[in-house]
């Protein structure tokens, strides 16, 4: 498959748990309807950003994966529309074990599996500790109809070894859906992704929450965007204050034609990278 064409949706938060998941899947479907293939919605995206607070009463919004009510809803979407569909959400493995993970659909609404969230951060506004475990599931990279996909998610993206060792497993697009605010890291927003794209060499879509949200500390810049191999924004950012889905034709062949005029997959030395697990 040359082109692509590649969605991303970021949504504000609606006020409740089932009118969030209602928005998305409708803009999910209007996706589709203007021709995307493959589709990835925001961290977490059917609940407020919690990890402002720390409540065990959001414990209560976790769901397993993929047997919980969701990525059924998800499932069925994809088989409805035809699209590959990448859901974050968060995951209850058994009581007192979560995860921030995202599952992976395909077009035809088979469940290809999940990516667990890696680094977890515990840092004032970010007390994510308090609410999952770090994932256990390596860097998994999954066989689409569009393609070799890979997901990483929020503060992962700050951590270059993950990003390098989804390049290496043959990923072609990777997913980093996140929920950053304002006054946190948006000077660093339009510089790591577009440069782990080029040092990787493939395309990167970066989701962004949007809005206010009824908790402390929370104003999310949106700014989603699609990146190219060359660490080159395609076609501009979305909104910073409104719900925006952002679809873009992303040109497969342009990886191979990096690939050959930057060789960096070639001119590695992992012979002498050892010492890094060490460090």
């Amino acid at each position: 498959m040359t082109v692509v064409r590649a969605a991303l949706v970021q949504s504000e938060w609606t006020g409740d748990k089932e009118s969030m998941i209602e928005k998305n899947l409708e803009y999910a479907r209007k996706a589709a309807a203007d021709g995307a293939q493959v589709l990835c919605f925001q961290e977490i995206f059917t609940t407020p950003y919690f990890c402002t607070v720390q409540d065990t009463k959001f414990y209560d919004t976790a769901e397993e994966v993929p047997s919980g009510p969701t990525i059924g809803r998800v499932v069925d979407l994809a088989r409805e529309t035809g699209m590959v569909v990448i859901a974050p959400i968060y995951e209850k493995v058994d009581e007192g074990t979560f995860y921030n993970t995202a599952a992976v659909i395909d077009a035809d609404g088979s469940f290809l599996g999940i990516y667990r969230k890696t680094h977890i951060p515990q840092v004032e506004g970010f007390w994510e500790k308090f609410y999952f475990r770090p994932g256990n599931l390596g860097y998994p990279v999954f066989d689409t109809a569009v393609g070799r996909i890979g997901v990483y998610i929020c503060y992962d993206r700050h951590f270059p070894e993950g990003w390098r060792v989804l390049g290496l497993k043959g990923a072609k697009l990777v997913f980093n859906p996140s929920a950053t605010t304002r006054g946190h890291s948006r000077y660093l927003w339009e510089l790591e992704q577009p440069a782990a794209a080029v040092a990787n060499e493939y395309f990167v879509g970066a989701i962004n929450r949007v809005g206010r949200e009824d908790l402390p500390d929370t104003d999310y810049y949106g700014s989603s965007y699609f990146c190219s191999p060359r660490g080159q924004i395609i076609d501009g950012i979305a909104s910073d204050t409104k719900d925006e889905v952002v679809i873009r034709d992303l040109d497969m062949s342009l990886i191979e034609e990096v690939r050959r005029h930057w060789a960096f997959y070639r001119d590695r030395r992992p012979e002498i990278y050892e010492e890094i697990s060490g460090l």
